[in-house]
């Protein structure tokens, strides 16, 4: 329990997800790139909660490719292993959980209806996915069935639709419960909304209004612990989703399991102990990806995140941008004003991908029925093949 909380009252019970119970109700969302066994390492070393790997396609599971093992590879002491798995045809994504489960790779799957992404949804995948809800049902019955024999519980993480004039929340979140799934999570924004805007907390309301044997996840906008505390309070879901207010940031859970057991103690670093975790997050990558080149231009995307609000100076900042090697990224840090305190508002906010509302690209006629057509039916298998994720 963090210090100062021993006598306070927790804003929330454990969350629990089957047998799973999780003390600070907060789960790292995966993000594609950024969640890898480094990233969740140095959350753990941080905070508590649930720290899902990055989304792998269930057809390259099932086929045992070397990136999709790297994806799904937790260390030893990485316990619960969270796994997300995308994919289009139930029985790839069965044979999929399946194999997790019965192997004892996972102790949690994760299922995306979440990713907005034109690779995703051009193929009528991810966040448009619930539109068909036959296929949604079919998919989530699929996964739940495998995992079920070996204890295994399945999530799900969806979007609330495709756009406003197509939302499929509530009746996905209805099928999710009635097909055994241990929880939902909903990312407040529709696949058209992608990053941009303010997410539609109510809509997670709504949500928990309507699901009521489950618990029920809140995503969007939680940029700091006060964030998720208000998500709490205005949707009274059951714990909350958190993806990119932790980029740049991974003492943001330090600061939420501290708020979510009613203390007030906030991590505010000064640039000396960015600069650690900087460093400390290179040492990570070099073990996840066991290439010291590679490693480094892994981290450069991390750079801006860490920086946000320091004063750095545009030629430092394009040169960390452009780091190589370990020797050179020490050399780098040193020339940081490792004295600058915590710069406040500067650092806080929004980060990564945001962006403008898009016109979601889906496959010919998607939304011209709620069932799937026979032919999109028969091309199920085919759709897994032309979409990258391991």
């Amino acid at each position: 329990m963090p210090a100062g909380a021993s006598t306070a009252t927790a804003v929330l019970p454990p969350l629990r997800i089957g047998p799973i119970t999780i003390d600070t109700p907060v789960v790292l969302a995966p993000m594609a790139g950024v969640t890898n066994g480094a990233f969740r390492r140095l959350c753990r070393e941080h905070g508590a909660g649930l720290y899902v790997a990055e989304m792998v396609t269930s057809r390259a599971l099932v086929e045992k490719t070397s990136e999709s093992l790297r994806i799904i590879r937790h260390q030893s002491d990485e316990r619960p292993r969270s796994v997300q798995i995308y994919g289009v045809d139930p029985a790839t994504v069965g044979a999929a959980v399946r194999m997790l489960a019965q192997e004892d790779r996972a102790d949690h799957v994760d299922l995306n209806f979440g990713c907005p992404v034109p690779k995703v949804t051009r193929k009528g995948g991810g966040a448009v996915l619930p539109w068909k809800r036959d296929l949604f049902a079919a998919i989530v019955r699929a996964a739940v069935d495998a995992a079920a024999p070996f204890g295994v519980p399945v999530t799900v993480k969806m979007r609330k639709g495709i756009d406003e004039d197509h939302l499929t929340y509530i009746e996905a979140g209805l099928t999710a419960q009635d097909a055994g799934v241990a929880a939902v999570a909903l990312h407040a924004r529709t696949a058209a909304d992608y990053y941009s805007g303010i997410a539609d907390w109510e809509a997670i309301a709504r949500l928990k209004e309507a699901v009521t044997d489950i618990p029920v996840l809140g995503n969007g906008d939680i940029w700091s612990a006060e964030d998720a505390l208000a998500m709490v309070a205005q949707t009274g879901c059951d714990g909350v989703v958190v993806g990119r207010g932790c980029q740049g940031r991974p003492w943001l859970f330090a600061d939420l399991a501290a708020a979510f057991h009613g203390s007030d103690a906030r991590v505010r670093p000064g640039l000396a102990e960015v600069a650690l975790a900087v460093r400390r997050h290179a040492e990570l990558m070099v073990e996840e990806f066991g290439e010291e080149n590679k490693a480094l231009r892994e981290m450069r995307k991390h750079m801006p995140w860490y920086l946000k609000g320091y004063a750095v100076g545009g030629p430092l900042r394009a040169r960390l941008g452009l780091v190589e090697t370990l020797a050179h990224l020490d050399d780098l840090l040193a020339e940081l004003d490792l004295d600058q305190p915590y710069p406040g508002i500067g650092a806080e906010g929004q980060r990564g991908r945001a962006g403008s509302p898009k016109r979601p690209i889906l496959p010919y006629g998607w939304l011209d029925s709620r069932e799937l057509s026979e032919s999109f039916r028969a091309s199920l298998h085919e759709a897994e093949l032309s979409v990258s994720g391991g």
